[in-house]
């Protein structure tokens, strides 16, 4: 072996170790998305209507369904996360332009936990080419979603855990289902749009 096909050879690695760390490293597109998204979930927050148990009916299911299906797994828990950290520092992001810790540990705040595996499998649920199995595991983000928030409800409101679904989950459960269905359907076509137009 000569020289030249030597130092060739020594050079692959290294490329090989750059091009990965640049693949995890964002990109400015990234970045941009995930803050555009984040502040789709703040503004589709405050679109509520207060109901009797304390939980609003609003599109926040929606938002965070519509972040999963367009930005996939990564960079949608990304944008749920920095919606979630802006609402935890006492920025007004939550339902009825509320903020702070108190909301996170309060009757609502099981709900916005579970938004991150919702977001997560609704993400993984739009990548994949089977539509129906792949809204299959984004109902099972719902399905996540409801427990830990009917959970936390029952913990907060000092009830069992099966009247918590009777308030704050099954009531809501078929818009839930249908702003997933609808969040799917306009997530394919703007991911489609973006990969036309090079955005992607």
């Amino acid at each position: 072996m000569n020289t030249g096909t030597m130092n060739a050879a020594n050079q692959r690695p290294a490329q090989e170790r750059d091009r990965k760390r640049g693949e995890r490293k964002p990109s400015t597109r990234m970045l941009v998305y995930i803050g555009m998204f984040a502040a789709v979930l703040s503004v589709l927050s405050q679109i509520s209507i207060p109901m009797p148990t304390g939980m609003p009916l609003t599109l926040q299911t929606f938002a965070v369904a519509l972040t999963g299906a367009v930005l996939g797994w990564r960079l949608s828990l990304a944008s749920t996360a920095v919606w979630v950290l802006l609402g935890a520092v006492g920025v007004p992001v939550f339902a009825n332009f509320s903020g702070g810790l108190r909301v996170l540990v309060g009757y609502t705040g099981g709900f916005i936990w579970g938004f991150f595996f919702m977001a997560a499998l609704c993400g993984i649920g739009s990548a994949m080419k089977n539509k129906p199995f792949g809204l299959e595991i984004g109902f099972l983000g719902l399905l996540i979603c409801h427990v830990l928030g009917s959970l936390q409800y029952a913990l907060i409101a000092n009830v069992g855990f099966w009247n918590s679904v009777l308030l704050v989950s099954v009531p809501y459960l078929v818009k839930d289902v249908f702003s997933v269905v609808l969040a799917f359907s306009v997530g394919t076509v703007i991911r489609k749009r973006l990969a036309r137009a090079g955005l992607s």
